[in-house]
């Protein structure tokens, strides 16, 4: 029996996408510059089920708009401190298991956070490791190979910014 590859699951579940039947999430890319270099590296954090590296990432908030949710979930989740643009840097699908163990596609809106600073002290301290990686090195740690992909271009896109 051949395993079902993420992708291969994603695939499986477009049909919820098409019927409106998926959700909708606000995530953060956050980064930093090395001191003096023009280098980026990337923040990731393990989520709290499986240990597996993501970004952070959180549902919709009354009277929040995207980027402000990017930001708050970075804080809730890494104790970053930072600003998120407004404008969106792209989305990005992966598969999220729900209480009931229904397994529903997300699409998540993903936005560039410059990192100013880290707090010690934030709401999941104690559930989550984090760990800073060049872009390549945070898109092969990560699943969805869509968030691969945004991944890769964050260096490419803070140089045009320039």
């Amino acid at each position: 029996m051949t395993k079902k590859t993420y992708l291969r699951r994603l695939a499986g579940e477009a049909q919820k996408i098409f019927a409106g039947r998926s959700i909708e999430q606000y995530a953060a890319i956050c980064y930093r510059r090395l001191p003096g270099q023009k280098d980026v590296e990337i923040l990731l954090i393990t989520s709290r089920e499986s240990g597996r590296w993501v970004i952070p990432k959180g549902w919709p908030m009354d009277k929040k708009l995207p980027h402000q949710v990017a930001e708050r979930e970075a804080w809730e989740e890494a104790g970053v401190k930072g600003k998120a643009r407004k404008k969106s840097f792209g989305r990005y699908t992966y598969l999220k298991s729900l209480d009931t163990g229904e397994t529903v596609p997300s699409i998540v809106q993903v936005h560039l956070l410059e990192v100013s600073g880290l707090d010690d002290r934030f709401p999941e301290r104690r559930q989550r490791q984090l760990q800073w990686f060049s872009p390549n090195e945070a898109a092969a740690r990560v699943r969805e190979p869509e968030l691969k992909s945004l991944l890769r271009m964050v260096e490419t896109a803070l140089a045009q910014d320039k």
